[in-house]
């Protein structure tokens, strides 16, 4: 396995590379990104793996639902379709253009997205708007708006089937009961609408770690890229509405993570993540990539 970030640091630099890859067919090019990431040969005709099946899933699952879905203003009105429009965060606005952002209009604190954004690459908070720099926050909306979307290494096809990257402005989530004031994501990841393995990210922003929970909320002896939380971490207020929000998010897909806020037991969507890491993740024990690769059962697809 070649730890390419530490080789190569700038991240628009490993993405320029990437695009100059973009001629080469989806098939051969992740097996090559599997290889290096992971170090491991990728069956793609009988995958066992979950990491594997992830990589099946991009080749040949397409469901257009998808394609709205990954866009974090758009996935907005699956949300509501489903009656859920009580967890949706409060949006100030979507916009095409960076100029187009009124910052006198908007509060003392925000945060902005990229709408096609991922991993978290693409958020600015604002915490303080007085001391807030604006011209560069212009700059990095202009950088999202104006990149042209082409198959990266990922070759997660969703996002770039069309659709233009857009700003979102959102409403500052925060937890005065933690005491970094930030929010805990919870990953739910469900398979056919079924709810069955959860992570939880802590301090994301400062100090990220992660533990992993069945749905028993019994905590797994599992890591994956970040380190573990060694406390006991409580159970979540509203747990089950939690689970029966990520039931009705994802019964529509084979597998898809459910990613949700839980502010003293007030539910947020966050997002809905298909490709997780996109699947060039590691986990230890090695058995576990197994054992969610036995929950994933893939679709019949036509030839």
């Amino acid at each position: 396995m070649v730890d390419y970030k530490k080789i190569i640091k700038s991240r628009d630099i490993r993405l320029k590379i990437l695009r100059l890859f973009s001629f080469v067919p989806d098939n051969p090019m992740l097996r090559v990104q599997y290889f290096v990431k992971t170090g491991r040969i990728l069956h793609l005709k009988h995958p066992k793996r979950y990491t594997e099946k992830l990589q099946w899933y991009k080749l040949y699952y397409h469901n257009p639902l998808m394609v709205r879905c990954v866009d974090k203003y758009d996935v907005r009105s699956y949300v509501k379709r489903l009656g859920l429009n009580c967890i949706l965060n409060e949006c100030y606005g979507v916009y095409e253009r960076a100029e187009d952002v009124d910052f006198n209009e908007l509060p003392n604190k925000f945060v902005i997205k990229d709408t096609l954004g991922g991993g978290g690459n693409s958020v600015i908070i604002c915490k303080d708007k007085s001391s807030f720099d604006i011209s560069e926050c212009r700059k990095k909306m202009n950088k999202w708006v104006h990149e042209k979307k082409v198959k990266s290494g990922g070759r997660e096809w969703p996002y770039y089937c069309g659709k233009q990257n857009r700003i979102i402005v959102e409403k500052l989530l925060e937890d005065d009961s933690n005491p970094t004031g930030e929010i805990n994501d919870y990953k739910i990841f469900c398979f056919y609408g079924k709810p069955l393995i959860i992570n939880v990210d802590i301090d994301r922003f400062s100090n990220h770690r992660r533990n992993y929970y069945n749905t028993r909320w019994n905590r797994l002896n599992v890591e994956s890229n970040y380190n573990r939380y060694e406390k006991d971490f409580p159970k979540p207020v509203n747990y089950d509405g939690m689970l029966s929000v990520a039931q009705q998010l994802s019964s529509a897909f084979p597998f898809v993570r459910v990613d949700l806020y839980n502010i003293k037991g007030k539910i947020y969507f966050s997002e809905l993540t298909f490709y997780p890491a996109s699947g060039y993740m590691w986990y230890k024990p090695d058995s576990f990539d197994y054992l969610l690769g036995k929950k994933f059962i893939l679709p019949k697809v036509k030839d």
